[in-house]
């Protein structure tokens, strides 16, 4: 269940990024609101995978998710560069997390 815990936690992150972006700064008001909401819920999940996860186990893959899947994000609705070494560098992010993840069980 932590590791489930862990993995919706990145993934509010990676939301919690995309909505900092969309507030324009915090000016827009309903994508502010969104970005403080799913910023508490990502590190709520992550304080509850601490339970049962080494903090730097833990820290490493939510951090991990919410970097490669912003960079995901970027480069879909954003029409953030796709260079061929940024997707490399993603895959060594991705293989990180794995790592880390099959090192842990």
């Amino acid at each position: 269940m932590a590791w489930t815990l862990l993995i919706i936690a990145g993934l509010f992150e990676v939301l919690f990024v995309t909505f900092m972006k969309l507030s324009n700064g915090f000016k827009q008001k309903g994508f502010t609101l969104l970005c403080i909401v799913t910023g508490g819920l990502s590190f709520y999940l992550l304080s509850l995978s601490l339970l049962a996860i080494p903090i730097g186990t833990a820290y490493a893959i939510w951090a991990g998710i919410g970097a490669a899947g912003s960079v995901i994000v970027g480069m879909i609705f954003f029409k953030e560069s796709k260079q061929v070494i940024r997707l490399l560098f993603l895959a060594f992010i991705v293989t990180g997390v794995v790592g880390l993840k099959v090192s842990s069980s």
